[in-house]
């Protein structure tokens, strides 16, 4: 249990940091690796006006769909609160965009928990090893900085780490 979630059993943020450093080995190979990292939009009001029960299995239905949504060689982890990340091996760059926006529609469909019907919503930042880093901590950081600028940008969005976002943050 130390590596995984309790509430929806996905791995957490250990585990999650010892698969990108694995991936990241098989990527040094000449495999281009991608670490996503999503949070909910509209969940902390969810939590807020419907209490913490609602939200926990609120949580749960995320973490099911995105399982549910991700190819069988994608790792999905539970970084905390509202936020996942899924580190994956890269095809096309193209592919990404594809995945992050099936992900953004994915956890926008409404959700029936209890006698409510819940909408959220999803944004995604995008980091690809190893040209945005080679370690996972680095990745994880860029991908956030993606993210931060796809909330920014209105939410709903992914955005790809650019340097431009790195520079700003300095």
């Amino acid at each position: 249990m130390a590596h995984h979630d309790a509430l929806t059993g996905l791995p957490n943020r250990v585990l999650f940091r010892l698969e990108a450093e694995q991936a990241l080995k098989r990527a040094r190979r000449g495999e281009q690796l991608a670490v996503i990292y999503l949070d909910l939009d509209g969940f902390k009001a969810v939590n807020d006006m419907l209490g913490h029960a609602i939200g926990d299995r609120l949580l749960v239905a995320v973490a099911d769909r995105l399982r549910a949504s991700m190819r069988d060689d994608a790792f999905v982890a539970r970084l905390g609160g509202d936020e996942f990340a899924v580190v994956l091996a890269v095809g096309q760059p193209d592919d990404l965009a594809v995945l992050a926006q099936r992900i953004i529609e994915t956890l926008s469909t409404p959700y029936d928990i209890g006698d409510h019907q819940l909408m959220i919503g999803a944004s995604v930042g995008i980091a690809v090893a190893p040209t945005d880093g080679h370690d996972p901590d680095q990745l994880l950081k860029k991908a956030d900085m993606a993210l931060y600028r796809a909330k920014a940008d209105g939410r709903g969005k992914y955005f790809f780490f650019e340097a431009w976002m790195d520079e700003r943050m300095q």
